[in-house]
């Protein structure tokens, strides 16, 4: 029988104007504890980016989602984050805050592959 660990997934969302509560979809973080696992998933829709705000820095949005793929992938690209294990790394991504990029609630399921479950899930809920 194939070993199904536990994860958790949060979706990224795009808020372009924090005052107005419009968003759309623009990635995954999933973490999987057993698996010391954590990776993030991100898919720019600029249309939907610029129905929303016309004037919207869609540069300054892919720095930010770029920016959560590298804190969820270690090393230098984590910035201050380098450090922190998988675990810590997803709780703090997962914070609330009041940006452009914000995560949303957080979730769980069971998996044998959870780099398989951030494609699926980027394919699912995203794209």
């Amino acid at each position: 029988m194939t070993r199904r660990d536990v994860f958790e997934y949060a979706i990224l969302r795009v808020v372009p104007r924090v005052e107005r509560g419009e968003c759309f979809n623009a990635g995954v973080l999933v973490y999987c504890r057993a698996r010391s696992f954590v990776a993030a998933r991100t898919h720019l829709d600029e249309a939907k980016l610029r129905a929303l705000d016309p004037d919207a820095d869609v540069m300054g949005v892919r720095a930010a989602l770029r920016a959560v793929e590298g804190v969820c992938g270690g090393g230098e690209g984590a910035g201050q984050a380098a450090g922190d294990d998988a675990g810590r790394r997803f709780r703090w991504l997962i914070a609330p805050r009041s940006t452009v990029v914000q995560p949303g609630a957080v979730h769980s399921g069971l998996t044998t592959d959870p780099a398989g479950e951030v494609e699926r899930l980027l394919d699912l809920l995203v794209r």
